[in-house]
């Protein structure tokens, strides 16, 4: 705690300015303690802002160089958004060995791809990369209306294709476009565990989309990211506070160099007849299955580090 010094009338002010300078020194000291310790309890989410906010600046740098246009949808963008995604995509292979199973079950027109949401999201982030380079199609995507607050991030947001609502996910479906979302969202990164779970809650919005658009359903699973990553402090005045503010996140740990690998499900197709009711659970089936053919439950680190060098099968 920092002193507090009196300066009486005959004390010298080099003394003085010592003392208050060596209470600022103690305070300062205390601050940075504190702020490395958060940093350490949950450093991949700060790793996730850094990554984010070093893309917002590349990306400034390179529209303030080139005079880009403020559409980013116009072709000029596509270059920055490429090289972007050719670094994203080295990442996750170098860290995970990132690799995608049944691409080709995505059609070539619109779709909905709904994915199981793990401690940390960076498997659809890294799909999403390896999408746009593979095919050159961009992949709208909903993420938490949390993060659309996140200071000086507007360009970035605007560059990798957000949705901020139920009409803009319609919109951009009926132009043709796939977009991503993860029903269980927040909630279910925080809450999830190594016996993946899904926590979808009565969450059917994404299927009356998909049936007002008359689109397919892409059903998507990462195998392992719940060993990569994964949150701790699922304890009650953290989870009283996700309650009340729905913006908590949990602490998390990770980084873990284990395999991940994304598998890509059979089209659910577009059923006139079917209720949201039905195909929310429908899809929840299709994810869950993918889980079931490709995951070994409870996730176990030490098997999903040796896929890094092992082709495993859940069977074996």
């Amino acid at each position: 705690m920092m002193e507090i010094i009196n300066c009486t009338l005959g004390q010298k002010f080099t003394t003085c300015l010592t003392h208050t300078l060596k209470g600022y020194q103690d305070y300062m000291t205390y601050t940075l303690i504190l702020l490395v310790t958060v940093i350490i309890l949950n450093y991949p989410n700060f790793f996730s802002l850094f990554l984010i906010y070093l893309n917002q600046i590349f990306y400034y740098a390179y529209k303030k160089i080139y005079n880009l246009p403020e559409d980013v949808l116009r072709k000029e963008w596509n270059r920055p958004r490429y090289l972007v995604a050719s670094v994203g995509t080295i990442l996750g292979k170098l860290l995970h060995g990132y690799e995608v199973c049944g691409i080709e079950n995505i059609p070539e027109g619109p779709g909905l791809i709904i994915y199981y949401h793990g401690a940390l999201p960076i498997d659809y982030v890294f799909f999403v990369y390896l999408f746009f380079i593979t095919t050159g199609r961009f992949c709208y995507s909903v993420i938490d209306h949390c993060l659309h607050h996140l200071p000086f991030t507007k360009l970035i947001r605007n560059i990798i294709c957000l949705c901020k609502s139920r009409e803009e996910c319609i919109e951009k479906l009926k132009k043709g476009h796939l977009v991503g979302i993860a029903p269980g969202g927040l909630r279910e990164q925080n809450y999830g565990d190594n016996t993946y779970k899904m926590i979808w809650g009565n969450r059917k919005g994404f299927a009356q989309v998909a049936i007002d658009t008359k689109v397919p359903i892409i059903p998507m699973f990462t195998q392992n990211i719940r060993e990569g990553y994964q949150t701790y402090g699922n304890i009650w005045p953290m989870r009283w506070l996700f309650e009340k503010t729905r913006c908590i996140f949990f602490p998390s740990y990770g980084l873990i160099p284990v395999k991940l690998r994304t598998h890509i499900g059979e089209p659910i197709p577009y059923d006139p007849s079917i209720t949201a009711e039905e195909l929310a659970e429908k899809t929840k089936i299709a994810i869950e299955a993918l889980r079931d053919k490709h995951q070994k439950i409870p996730g176990s680190i030490r098997r999903a580090l040796w896929e890094r060098f092992v082709n495993y099968h859940k069977d074996k």
